[in-house]
């Protein structure tokens, strides 16, 4: 029989336990200046905010909760929680997500709402860190997710403990630990919390994977395993961005169309191994869309089925062939040939009919 790893899935985080996770966020050697916590009123970040006040804390933290007016009770939620920071002795701020909510995709939206209204706080008072209670489970949940939609190993590397996030460090460190032991610390500490109904609301895809975890669980697929699928290709990922940012410095050629272009070395990119040739290309198409003045490349990146369909099905044969190949991505022209890869604005789209102005 499997022995389980780490303490049972049901015990409560000690205090000791919560500095720990906490401590290189927002303890006493932490070099961040200042930390927005997101605190929903659910036992996750319900059970981040109490242990955080329980730690000892080398810089200011503030929590804050993001009433999205999605529902009638989350303004007394919302309340609620500034309540319960009040008793544990942190600085709280409400912040509603004020005009017209879209009549789609309806949850994207409101998750970038608030991340930018928690980094429009965080830069209000001058912090550096927003810190969000995402766990174990919704690592799993995530990696499920994106191998429902076909992603890539990328994809399936899951949430960052930590990433950039405008201008300021998203980050998770509760990113390891189950869902449940945040729920049994609320319930020692005697922390009330809410449930979002939304979480099991069959219409959102993220509420009906939930729903099939335990079934998969018991054909040993369970939340830690994924969890550990995701750290692991996330080392792979890194290794890999490094290497294609490596090579992508290395085949960088003098571009002859001037401002705005990028052009590769032909040869030595389709000498690369297949990953590593795609990774560059995708890579060079962000660049050149930020020097062709696109704005932020990441907005849009290419699709990496479409990117893998022209790069390796096309591309990379036309330049191992010595042929010329035009294809458009993302907004580029790609043009290989005369041993180079460029890439330039792509023209505009000509309509039937229409004539040249």
């Amino acid at each position: 029989m499997t022995r389980p790893e780490g303490p049972p899935v049901d015990e409560p985080l000690s205090p000791a336990e919560g500095a720990a996770l906490l401590g290189p966020w927002i303890g006493p050697a932490a070099t961040y200046r200042g930390a927005v916590l997101a605190v929903s009123g659910g036992p996750d970040s319900t059970a981040l905010m109490g242990c955080a006040a329980l730690a000892e804390r080398g810089i200011p933290v503030i929590a804050a909760t993001v009433d999205h007016g999605l529902r009638p009770a989350s303004a007394g939620e919302a309340e609620g929680v500034a309540g319960l920071a009040a008793r544990l002795g942190l600085i709280h701020r409400i912040l509603p997500w004020t005009g017209p909510k879209p009549a789609s995709r309806l949850q994207e939206a409101a998750r970038a709402a608030r991340y930018r209204l928690l980094a429009d706080l965080a830069r209000e008072t001058g912090a550096d860190l927003v810190l969000t209670a995402h766990t174990l489970d919704d690592q799993a949940e995530t990696v499920l997710m994106r191998l429902c939609a076909g992603s890539g190993p990328a994809g399936l590397a899951g949430m960052a403990p930590a990433r950039a996030l405008d201008g300021f460090t998203l980050g998770r460190p509760f990113l390891g630990v189950p869902k449940a032991r945040l729920v049994a610390t609320c319930d020692a500490q005697g922390w009330p919390f809410v449930r979002d109904p939304s979480n099991t609301d069959p219409r959102f895809g993220r509420a009906r994977l939930r729903h099939l975890m335990p079934l998969l669980a018991e054909e040993g697929l369970t939340p830690g395993r994924l969890a550990r699928l995701a750290g692991r290709l996330r080392r792979d990922e890194d290794a890999l961005a490094q290497a294609a940012a490596s090579a992508l410095r290395d085949l960088r050629c003098p571009s002859p169309g001037g401002e705005g272009s990028l052009t590769l070395d032909g040869p030595g990119l389709a000498a690369l191994p297949e990953a590593l040739a795609l990774r560059v290309v995708g890579l060079a198409v962000a660049a050149a869309q930020g020097e062709a003045g696109h704005g932020d490349p990441r907005a849009y990146p290419p699709r990496l089925d479409r990117l893998e369909r022209i790069v390796l099905g096309e591309i990379l044969p036309a330049l191992r062939g010595g042929l010329p190949c035009r294809r458009t991505v993302a907004g580029l022209l790609l043009a290989a040939g005369g041993g180079r890869l460029t890439m330039s604005p792509a023209p505009p789209r000509r309509f039937p009919g229409s004539r040249p102005a």
